[in-house]
C-alpha cells in the first residue's frame, strides 16, 4: 500500500469528480491513499463526498474523504492536485453563449475557442493563479496539477508559465477519435498504432497503423461510407477531405473553431446533425449541463439507492489522470496524449505554446517525444488558434481590455460574424455580465459601464435563440435515458 495525498479542486462537479475518484482508487495500491476534495459549493461538495465515501464503505476500503471548503486545507502536503472547477458555473457559462447569439455568434460548446472560450479562460486563468499560489505554498515540493478545466490549453499555458507549478492538461478527447477511426476501418482499436499531434480540440491523427503498415488513406473513404458517421461528423469529413487529416474533436466543437460552418445561420444546418448536442447543435452543451445538473438535485436520494461503484477495475474509465498517477508511483508504463509545453516539441508551432501530444510515463516521470513538423495545413489551422489563446492568456494575466478585444477579434468565427465595433461592444457586455469572476478586470469594467451607459449602442438580436436550439429535457427524461443508456451498455 502506498501513501500519498490527492486533492480534488472542484469537487462537486456532479458525475465528472466521482468518475475520476473511482479509476484513481481502481488501483489496488491506493487503497491507503489520503483524499480531499473542496469545491466552493457546499451543497454539491457534501453529495459527491457521500456518494463517494459511500462507495468507500460498501468496497470495504478504509479511507475517509476530506471534505472542505478551503481548498488550502485541502491543497496541505498533496502530491498531486486533480482540477475539474467550471468558474461561474452555469450562471456563467449562460453569457458565454448567449451574449454573443445577440451578436450572431451561434456556438456549440463555448468552452476552449470562440467568445465563449475566450471569456471562459479570463474567469479560469484568474482563478487557476490563485490556485497554484496556494500549491506553492502548502501543497508538497514539485506536486502535480492535472488539469481538466477547459479552456485546457490557455489554463494549462497560464499555470505553467506564470503560476510556476507543473500543470498537466488531460481530455478524453483523442480516444472517443480513436474509436471512431477502428471502426471505419474494421480492425480492433487494441491493434492499432495511433499518434496524434496538434493543440487540445484541435489535434490530428498524424498517423494510423496496422502492424507497421500507414492506413491514412483508407480513413476518408471509411467515414464517407459509414452509415452513422458521415452523418454525424460532416464537419470533420470536409476537413478531412481538404487538409488530409482527421481532427481529434467531435463535429460540434470543431465547427466553432474555424470560421468556415457556423458564420451563416441558414447553412449551419447542413454541417451539424441533431443525434447528439456534440455533434453541432446551438448551445447544445449548455443545454446537456443544465440538464445533467436538474438530473442530479432532483434525483440525489435515487442515485445514492443505486449500486456503488466497485473499486475491483471493472468500473475504471479511460480517463488518462488515474494511470498517471499509478505509473508515476508503481513504475507501471502508461503512454496517452498529454497536454504539455511545446518547447520544440512540434516544430512547426510556437515554442511557447500548449501542444497536444503522445507522451509516456513511468517512474522516472513524464518524457515527452519530439513530433518535428506539423502537416502544413494542419499547422496553419493550429497556429491561428495559438494567437488567440497567447492574447487570450495574456489578457487573463495582466487584465489588458484591449488584448481581451484583440483575442476575439483574432478569433476565427468571430471575426467572421462579427466587424470590429461589433467584436468591441460584445467583449463590453460580457465583461460587465461576468463582474464577479472577474475581479482582474475591475478598471476595464468600470470603463465599459461607462460605455454602455453614454448609449449609441450597435443593435442586436435580442432574444436570438441560434439556427438550431433544442429543447431542455425534464429530469425524468434525463434518468430515463441515463438508465437506457446503462441497460445498453450491460
Amino acid at each position: 500500500m502506498m501513501n500519498f495525498k490527492v486533492a480534488f479542486i472542484g469537487a462537486g462537479s456532479l458525475v465528472f469528480a466521482r468518475t475520476l475518484f473511482t479509476d484513481i482508487m481502481s488501483v489496488p495500491e491506493f487503497h491507503n491513499v489520503e483524499i480531499a476534495f473542496t469545491d466552493i459549493s457546499p451543497d454539491n461538495l457534501e453529495k459527491v463526498t457521500q456518494l463517494c465515501q459511500r462507495d468507500l464503505d460498501l468496497n470495504g476500503i478504509n479511507i475517509k474523504i476530506h471534505s472542505t471548503t478551503d481548498r488550502r486545507k485541502a491543497f496541505k502536503d498533496a502530491k498531486y492536485i486533480v482540477n475539474c472547477v467550471r468558474i461561474g458555473g452555469l450562471s456563467a457559462f449562460e453569457t458565454d453563449i448567449e451574449i454573443p447569439l445577440k451578436y450572431g455568434v451561434d456556438q456549440c460548446v463555448g468552452d476552449t475557442l470562440c467568445t465563449g472560450g475566450i471569456m471562459y479562460g479570463q474567469r479560469v486563468i484568474a482563478a487557476m493563479l490563485d490556485f497554484c499560489k496556494d500549491i506553492r505554498e502548502v501543497s508538497l515540493p514539485n506536486a502535480i496539477l492535472l488539469n481538466y478545466s477547459n479552456p485546457n490549453a490557455m489554463a494549462t499555458w497560464a499555470c505553467n508559465k506564470y503560476g510556476k507549478v507543473q500543470t498537466i492538461g488531460l481530455c478524453h478527447g483523442e480516444m472517443h477519435g480513436e474509436d471512431q477511426l477502428a471502426e471505419v476501418l474494421g480492425i480492433s482499436r487494441n491493434e492499432l498504432d495511433i499518434t496524434c499531434a496538434g493543440i487540445n480540440h484541435q489535434t490530428w491523427y498524424v498517423s494510423v497503423k496496422h502492424h507497421g503498415i500507414e492506413m491514412l488513406e483508407q480513413i476518408l473513404p471509411g467515414f464517407e461510407n459509414h452509415v452513422k458517421f458521415s452523418e454525424q461528423e460532416k464537419v470533420r469529413i470536409d476537413i478531412l477531405k481538404r487538409f488530409g487529416y482527421y481532427s481529434t474533436e467531435s463535429n460540434g466543437h470543431l465547427s466553432e473553431y474555424v470560421s468556415w460552418y457556423r458564420k451563416r445561420p441558414d447553412e449551419i444546418n447542413k454541417w451539424i446533425n441533431l443525434d447528439s448536442w456534440i455533434n453541432g447543435e446551438t448551445g447544445g452543451y449548455l443545454r446537456q449541463t443544465r440538464e445533467e445538473r436538474n438530473w442530479f438535485e432532483t434525483d440525489f436520494p435515487k442515485i445514492l439507492e443505486e449500486p456503488p461503484k466497485k473499486y475491483d477495475g471493472s468500473n475504471r474509465g479511460r480517463e488518462h489522470c488515474s494511470y498517471i498517477i499509478e505509473s508515476l508511483e508503481t513504475g507501471r508504463k502508461y503512454r496517452g496524449h498529454f497536454n504539455i509545453m511545446n518547447e520544440g516539441c512540434i516544430t512547426n508551432l510556437p515554442n511557447e505554446c500548449v501542444v497536444e501530444v503522445p507522451c509516456y510515463v513511468d517512474g522516472n516521470g513524464i518524457s515527452v517525444p519530439k513530433i518535428g513538423d506539423l502537416p502544413l495545413g494542419c499547422a496553419a489551422i493550429c497556429s491561428q488558434s495559438i494567437w488567440v489563446q497567447r492574447l487570450a492568456v495574456e489578457a487573463a494575466v495582466s487584465a489588458d481590455v484591449n488584448l481581451l478585444k484583440q483575442a476575439a477579434l483574432m478569433d476565427p468565427l468571430t471575426g467572421a460574424v462579427c466587424n470590429p465595433p461589433e467584436i468591441w461592444q460584445m467583449i463590453d457586455e460580457m465583461l460587465i455580465a461576468q463582474e464577479e469572476w472577474l475581479p482582474q478586470y475591475s478598471h476595464g469594467i468600470k470603463l465599459a459601464k461607462e460605455r454602455f451607459a453614454n448609449g449609441n449602442l450597435i443593435t442586436t438580436n435580442e432574444g436570438y435563440q441560434g439556427a438550431v436550439r433544442q429543447k431542455i429535457k425534464t429530469p425524468e427524461e434525463v434518468a430515463r435515458e441515463r438508465k437506457s443508456r446503462s441497460i445498453t451498455v450491460d
